[in-house]
């Protein structure tokens, strides 16, 4: 059975080169462009992982929508993480690395955009579904 990969990101440029790329590698993928769709959708896809962007229609949709997404009885056991640009446009870093940093921002992981499609598979592969092929 095929691997659900869920995004959410209102860039609908970056969708369009990973949606392609994570289907040829196998991964069914849905994707929405704002926090309350993506919402609507992390209950009617049942995605096995999630990757969420920071800024969308707020600059803080992306923690908004990783602490609803978390607060669900079936968002607990789906990795959540978080793909943003905005370490570079403000400096301020975010780290998952300690469990008080991954419950303050309710996201399994963190990745700085830009992230190459070939390193998002590498990721995918190495961290989220080792050992299961899609």
């Amino acid at each position: 059975m095929k691997k659900k990969i869920m995004m959410v990101d209102d860039d609908v440029d970056l969708i369009a080169i990973f949606q392609p790329v994570l289907e040829k590698a196998g991964y069914e993928v849905a994707t929405a462009n704002d926090s309350k769709e993506g919402f609507e959708l992390f209950k009617t896809f049942k995605p096995d992982a999630v990757f969420v962007d920071l800024a969308m229609e707020h600059f803080d949709s992306g923690f908004v929508l990783c602490h609803r997404i978390k607060s669900l009885p079936e968002g607990k056991s789906v990795p959540v993480i978080i793909m943003t640009a905005a370490s570079h446009e403000t400096g301020i870093r975010f780290s998952t690395q300690t469990e008080e940093e991954r419950r303050w921002i309710q996201a399994d992981d963190y990745l700085d955009k830009p992230v190459p499609p070939k390193e998002l598979l590498a990721y995918i592969a190495e961290k989220l579904f080792q050992d299961e092929h899609a």
